[in-house]
């Protein structure tokens, strides 16, 4: 086995490999057989969730990976570093000084993979669904700084933004912001079920069984224009129930690439070279993982029991005893490579302290133990999962403040229960839309957020926020975004926990793959070819 570590420099938007994995990525074939990849991200429809990718509602990293394959949007996350880059437009930028005005310029001849023409009108009609659809999984809060849609003929659109958005290009990246077919989408509903069409690089087709998505064939769109190049000619996407199960499938030979979610100690094994034919390749992530609460419910509704539980937990321990080399702690909803981090956490609370963390509850009166359960998802953020909350339970009740029992629950039920404020306690990560500290602190903080959270800071939303987008310069809004990271210390409506490094495993035939995955853990299958192993 051989090991490849990117390094990338520490700075939002400059995340370059330096490295690529097997021959390069431009050694692809584009002949050959479909790659095979693996994943265990999980795709199911439920009552509470009957359109999981439809782009007006999808809102996590397994789902967008879907989507990016397949839906385009006016621009997109550049292969390795800075500023996003046209796509399905020609080009795009600001018109005014004040960022408050943008305009792109479709591709001309541009079509869907089905042979219509995509048009600035369909770009309008995508975007507004979205927005007019508003689904309660918060992704429409991505466009909030939109206010109307102008078009200029067919292929130029113009977006008038309410206030200064410097990000709203990298929004424009996002799926939610992806062009859709008119034909294929309703206007005034989801499209339910497991069809999804765009003008992407590859065309979608789903093999489903008891509602669940079993594999996705990817098959090269010969009528793309875009910004990427296309490097295979079909991709097989296949939902494991593990890593276990994803592991022992690239032992033999069934999948070519591991994709999210390794298992710790299957990072640790393939690492040490126990199959001389996978390649492990590792970087530096954007992955941030937290405990979110619900500030309404009786047990956390006092700002004295979440103090006192950012007081308390050991994030050096949890990350040591579960995630090794494989995470740091982090002390921020900001990751600390992203320009604007400020470790408010650490700043505000020092080191675990149960005697400071019992001050703090007996001065607001809270009695001892407070009793509470902290959920999380069994099958979304991997198997370790459940070991960290069992450190973070013993933590919590070895200083004998607490009283927490945990509970875990597939995703296809704990998402929705979160999103209906049905826990007071829950694990959540996160995968940045994009690697701005901004996109870590409005989808939680802003109004319509995704966690649907009662928590509400009136100078966060109508000053801070506001104020941190008006300059391009993201060094410029630092002082904005320390000020939104020291109120999130003090209130605690989150409480970061740890930032994670990104692994992509593939049998040694496989190139392109140090650029498979980018700094948002988003999926660019485009990369990957065959070559010549070893």
């Amino acid at each position: 086995m051989n090991r490849k570590t990117l390094v990338l420099p520490a700075v939002a938007g400059l995340l370059t490999p330096v490295l690529a994995a097997c021959g390069g990525s431009g050694s692809g074939s584009k002949g050959g057989d479909a790659i095979v990849v693996g994943t265990t991200d999980r795709f199911t429809i439920t009552k509470d969730a009957p359109a999981p990718i439809d782009p007006a509602y999808a809102y996590d990293v397994g789902t967008w990976n879907l989507l990016r394959q397949t839906v385009q949007t006016l621009m997109a996350e550049p292969k390795g570093e800075g500023d996003p880059v046209p796509d399905a437009a020609e080009s795009c930028g600001f018109t005014d000084s004040g960022s408050e005005r943008y305009a792109c310029k479709l591709r001309e001849g541009l079509t869907f993979a089905n042979g219509d023409p995509v048009t600035a009108q369909d770009v309008k009609f995508s975007i507004e669904r979205a927005l007019h659809l508003k689904a309660d999984s918060g992704v429409s809060s991505l466009l909030n700084t939109l206010d109307t849609i102008e078009t200029q003929g067919d292929r130029e659109v113009v977006f008038h933004l309410k206030t200064a958005d410097a990000t709203f290009p990298y929004k424009l990246s996002t799926p939610v912001a992806g062009i859709l077919d008119p034909k294929d989408y309703p206007k005034d509903s989801l499209r339910d079920g497991f069809h999804l069409d765009g003008s992407g690089p590859y065309t979608f087709q789903a093999e489903v069984k008891d509602n669940a998505i079993v594999s996705v064939t990817f098959v090269k769109n010969p009528h793309y224009k875009g910004a990427q190049t296309v490097k295979n000619d079909k991709v097989v996407m296949r939902s494991y129930a593990d890593a276990d199960a994803m592991g022992a499938a690239i032992d033999k030979g069934d999948i070519d690439v591991m994709t999210r979610t390794m298992s710790p100690t299957q990072i640790q094994k393939l690492d040490s070279g126990s199959d001389a034919n996978v390649d492990l390749v590792d970087m530096p992530g954007l992955e941030i993982r937290y405990l979110a609460f619900n500030t309404g419910a009786p047990t956390v509704k006092s700002k004295a029991v979440r103090q006192a539980m950012a007081q308390l937990i050991n994030r050096g321990e949890l990350v040591s005893k579960v995630y090794g080399t494989e995470a740091e702690p982090l002390y921020s909803l900001v990751p600390a490579t992203v320009t604007g981090h400020s470790n408010s956490f650490f700043n505000k609370y020092g080191n675990p302290s149960a005697a400071k963390a019992k001050d703090l509850l007996t001065k607001a009166g809270i009695t001892t133990p407070v009793k509470l359960t902290m959920h999380y998802t069994t099958d979304h953020y991997g198997s370790a999962t459940k070991q960290e909350f069992e450190v973070l339970q013993k933590q919590l009740n070895g200083s004998g403040l607490f009283d927490v029992t945990i509970q875990g629950h597939p995703w296809d039920t704990f998402r929705p229960a979160e999103e209906k404020g049905r826990y007071d306690v829950y694990g959540m990560g996160w995968f940045p839309d994009f690697p701005d500290a901004d996109n870590f602190l409005a989808p939680f903080l802003d109004k319509d957020n995704f966690l649907n959270s009662p928590y509400s800071n009136s100078a966060i939303q109508r000053t801070l926020i506001p104020q941190s987008r008006r300059d391009a310069n993201r060094l410029s809004a630092a002082d904005s975004l320390t000020e939104i990271q020291d109120i999130v210390a003090d209130d605690v409506p989150v409480l970061p926990l740890w930032q994670g490094k990104q692994y992509i495993a593939a049998r040694d035939d496989i190139t392109g793959v140090a650029y498979a995955v980018n700094s948002s853990s988003t999926l660019q299958l485009w990369e990957l070819g065959r070559g010549v192993s070893g």
